[in-house]
């Protein structure tokens, strides 16, 4: 169940990703606590979903953040923003010995170079207010190595690093950042790793691991809690980490 955080209420969050998924659930829960949000991704259609999920309540504007010109659109059509948080992501399982430019950027420019670039015209068009908080939706893959996952995990260890810079630059206007570190949450972007998994034999070991060394599998909604934690003033003296996300199970490994 997630919790009550009524200085959320009126608030003006943008969410990334929010098509489907973690990005969707985070929209749904923002909505729930009376929180303006703009919600952005690639497929409107779905994006229409997710504001019929939210209540019809929401400020829709579809975008591929890839694109330099649709950057650019969504920031002009944003309000200034009390938080944001970057959900969309992929994961592509490649093996290393097969990697070259295009597996290369088809991770890590939706990974690591949007939401950078984001960031960093929304707080150089001033569109991010004082005492703003962003969060990063990362993986726990960004310190633990995976078959396949290579890209994925360079990615998500770049966005980290990006992140904790945040907070020294903008100390005068109490903007934080932080990132959130999910264990694997049952997605279609899930569904599509634990194909790949399957094909070299690793997830029955891993579900294996999950079902008896930890708290089970996450939800989109086990991460859109942590997340409206650090857009509220209750994490107010919280920046610049790193929160992980997995029942327990890196206790176990």
């Amino acid at each position: 169940m997630i919790g009550h955080y009524s200085d959320l209420a009126g608030k003006t969050i943008l969410v990334t990703g929010a098509s489907s998924g973690i990005g969707r659930a985070i929209a749904i829960a923002l909505a729930h606590q009376k929180a303006r949000v703009v919600i952005t991704g690639r497929n409107s259609e779905r994006l229409q979903e997710t504001m019929q999920a939210m209540g019809g309540e929401a400020i829709l504007i579809p975008a591929d953040l890839t694109m330099r010109e649709e950057r650019e659109r969504l920031i002009h059509a944003t309000p200034a923003l009390d938080g944001v948080c970057h959900a969309a992501g992929i994961i592509h399982p490649f093996p290393i010995r097969y990697i070259d430019e295009e597996q290369f950027d088809k991770v890590f420019n939706i990974n690591g170079r949007v939401p950078i670039l984001l960031t960093s015209r929304l707080l150089g068009k001033k569109k991010v207010n004082k005492a703003a908080s962003i969060v990063f939706i990362s993986s726990v893959s960004s310190q633990r190595g995976m078959k396949g996952g290579s890209i994925y995990s360079a990615s998500k260890a770049a966005l980290e690093a990006f992140s904790r810079a945040i907070t020294l630059e903008n100390v005068d206007k109490k903007i934080r950042a932080n990132c959130l570190r999910p264990a694997m949450v049952k997605t279609a972007m899930y569904d599509q790793a634990k194909a790949y998994t399957e094909a070299v034999g690793a997830i029955a070991n891993y579900e294996n691991h999950v079902l008896h060394h930890s708290l089970g599998e996450g939800t989109p909604e086990d991460v859109a809690a942590a997340t409206l934690f650090l857009l509220s003033e209750a994490s107010r003296w919280i920046t610049s980490t790193s929160l992980v996300l997995d029942g327990g199970l890196s206790a176990s490994i």
